[in-house]
C-alpha cells in the first residue's frame, strides 16, 4: 500500500506545474469564464464528488464565495454593476445590483406593487414568492433577527400580521418598503482547494412589495439590490456569523469592453496595495480624504470640506455610477483640469457638465490626478476615472467631467467611474479599506483565514460576459488532473 502511495505522490508531482505546488499540496484553483463543451460531463461528476467528500467542511472551515458580475459603470449603457444569485428551495435566479452604501438584500416580491415587468438589460426578472419556497418563512416582530433590521432600515411591525417590516429611501429619491424573510441563499464556494457547488446557508433578506422612483424604470430594471454594508442584516455579517465566509470581501470592477468583473467574498491579494482605515462608527464605509492634488500639485482646499461629523465625509460606494464632491472642492477641482488642458482643447458646457472638446486621446492631454488619504494612501485616476465620453462627432469627441456637485453638503461620494479597474478590499476585521489599479479582465488570488487560523488560497477568475446569464465555475486542467488521480488512488486504498 505504501508503495502506491509513493507512486502515486511521484506520478503527481511530475505531472502538476511548480506554482501549483508552491503553497502546499494542493494550492490553487483557477476559475474558468466558461466551461469547456469536453470536460462537461467529467466536471459534473468531480463537482458531485467534491460536494460529497467536503460538504461536511461546511460546518467548521470558512471558504471564498465567488459571485458572477455583470455590466459597467458607463450610464450611457448600463451604469450599474450587478450579480446573479440563488435564493429558495428549488432555487430561483434573481438578478441583484451590487451596493456597498447599504446593508439589506432585498429582492422583488410577488405580491409587488409598481415592480417592473421586464428590463432593458436583456435580463429575466423574478419575483421571490415565500410561498413557492419549502424553506422560506416571514421574520416574526418577535423574532430576534428583527432587530438586525433596525441597523439598516425604518424597521417596524405589521400588526395586521406580525410580520417585520422595512422601508429605504435611497439618495437618489427612489424607495422600496416590505417584510423580511429567512430562506437558504445558495452559492459556489471554494474550501481549502476543494470546489463546493450549491452550497446554501440560511439568510434573512427584503422581499419587495412597494417600489418607486428609479427602481421601477424598467431600462436598467434587476431584481433588486445586495447591500454589503457592515451591518447584522447584511449577508456578508451573516455567512461570517455562520463561520461560512471571512468578515472580509473584494472586488474588481471592469471599466471597458462591457464591464463584468469579480466579487468575492474574501480578501484579493495584491502586492501593490494600500490600506486607509475606516472611520469608525459609521453607516457607510466612510474613509478620511484629506486632499486632492493634479499633476502633482496639492489643490487649495481646506480640509475641514472632507471631514466626517454630521452626515458628511468621504463615502466608497458601488451604487452610485459618478463620483461626487462639495461646492468648496468641486470648482478648485474642475479649474486645475481646465488649466491644464486649455492650451490642447476647446472647453464648453454642456448642460451645466464642464466638457472639452478633443481630437485626440485623452490619456496624451489630461493630468493625472491623485486622491490623498488618513495612513499615507494615495488613490491615482487615469483621465478614464474622472472624464465621461459624452459624444464622438467626426473626428473629434467631447469628453465631461464625471464629478458632480453636491450643493450646500459636505459630502463626497467614490462611485463606480473611480473604483472601476481597481481591486477593493473592504477589511472588516480590520477596519480598513484597500485599493490596487488592475486589470478585471485577469485572474486574481483570493485568501480566506480557516477557523485554525490558516490562510487558504485560490485563483479566482473572471465569469463570462458573453451571454446574459453569468456562467458557472469550472477548474482548470490541473484540478481535474489532480481529482482524477485521487480517484484513481482511492480505487487501489
Amino acid at each position: 500500500m505504501s508503495a502506491i502511495r509513493f507512486a502515486a505522490a511521484i506520478l503527481i508531482y511530475f505531472l502538476l506545474p511548480a506554482a501549483v505546488l508552491s503553497y502546499g499540496f494542493p494550492a490553487a484553483l483557477k476559475l474558468e469564464r466558461v466551461i469547456p463543451a469536453n470536460h462537461e460531463m467529467e466536471l459534473s461528476q468531480l463537482k458531485a464528488r467534491d460536494k460529497a467528500r467536503h460538504g461536511r467542511l461546511l460546518q467548521s472551515l470558512g471558504g471564498v464565495i465567488d459571485f458572477p458580475v455583470d455590466g459597467t459603470f458607463d450610464p450611457f449603457v448600463v451604469g450599474l454593476y450587478y450579480t446573479k444569485i440563488r435564493l429558495g428551495s428549488p432555487p430561483r435566479d434573481f438578478y441583484v445590483q451590487v451596493d456597498t452604501g447599504s446593508d439589506v438584500l432585498w429582492v422583488s416580491c410577488a405580491s409587488c406593487n409598481g415592480c417592473p415587468q421586464t428590463s432593458g438589460l436583456q435580463i429575466q426578472l423574478n419575483f421571490f414568492d415565500p410561498g413557492s419556497s419549502v424553506t422560506a418563512t416571514p421574520v416574526s416582530c418577535s423574532d430576534q433577527r428583527c432587530s438586525w433590521g433596525i441597523q439598516s432600515s425604518a424597521s417596524g411591525c405589521s400588526v395586521q400580521n406580525n410580520l417585520c417590516a422595512y422601508t429605504f429611501q435611497y439618495g437618489d429619491g427612489s424607495g422600496t418598503s416590505g417584510f423580511y424573510v429567512s430562506d437558504v441563499l445558495q452559492f459556489d464556494m471554494i474550501v481549502g482547494s476543494s470546489l463546493v457547488p450549491n452550497s446554501t446557508a440560511p439568510v434573512v433578506f427584503g422581499c419587495s412589495t412597494s417600489q418607486t422612483g428609479d427602481l421601477v424604470k424598467s431600462d436598467r430594471a434587476v431584481d433588486g439590490i445586495f447591500g454589503f454594508g457592515q451591518q447584522g442584516m447584511s449577508v456578508i455579517s451573516q455567512l461570517a456569523s455562520q463561520g461560512l465566509a471571512p468578515r472580509v470581501f473584494s472586488h474588481c470592477l471592469k471599466g471597458e469592453n462591457g464591464g463584468g468583473g469579480i466579487l468575492v467574498l474574501g480578501e484579493i491579494v495584491e502586492p501593490n496595495m494600500v490600506f486607509t482605515p475606516l472611520v469608525p462608527s459609521q453607516p457607510h464605509y466612510n474613509v478620511n480624504l484629506l486632499s486632492i492634488s493634479v499633476n502633482g500639485q496639492a489643490l487649495p482646499i481646506n480640509p475641514s470640506v472632507f471631514s466626517t461629523s454630521n452626515g458628511q465625509g468621504t463615502i466608497i460606494d458601488t451604487g452610485t455610477t459618478l463620483a461626487y464632491l462639495s461646492e468648496a472642492a468641486y470648482v478648485p477641482f474642475v479649474e486645475a483640469i481646465t488649466n491644464a488642458v486649455s492650451q490642447s482643447v476647446r472647453p464648453v458646457v454642456s448642460k451645466g457638465n464642464q466638457c472639452y472638446v478633443i481630437a485626440t486621446s485623452v490619456a496624451d492631454i489630461f493630468p493625472p490626478v491623485s486622491l490623498n488619504f488618513a495612513g499615507g494612501a494615495s488613490m491615482f485616476l487615469n483621465p478614464q476615472d474622472y472624464l465621461i465620453q459624452q459624444n464622438n462627432v467626426g473626428g473629434t469627441a467631447v469628453w465631461c467631467i464625471g464629478f458632480q456637485r453636491i450643493q450646500n453638503q459636505g459630502i463626497t461620494i467614490l462611485g463606480d467611474l473611480v473604483l472601476k479597474d481597481k481591486i477593493f478590499v473592504y477589511d472588516l476585521v480590520g477596519q480598513r479599506i484597500g485599493w490596487a489599479n488592475y486589470d478585471c479582465s485577469m485572474s486574481v488570488n483570493v485568501s480566506a483565514t480557516s477557523s485554525s487560523g490558516r490562510s487558504e488560497y485560490v485563483n479566482a477568475g473572471q465569469f463570462s460576459d458573453n451571454s446574459a446569464a453569468p456562467q458557472k465555475l469550472s477548474l482548470d486542467i490541473v484540478g481535474n488532473t489532480l481529482m482524477l488521480l485521487l480517484m484513481v488512488i482511492n480505487m487501489f486504498l
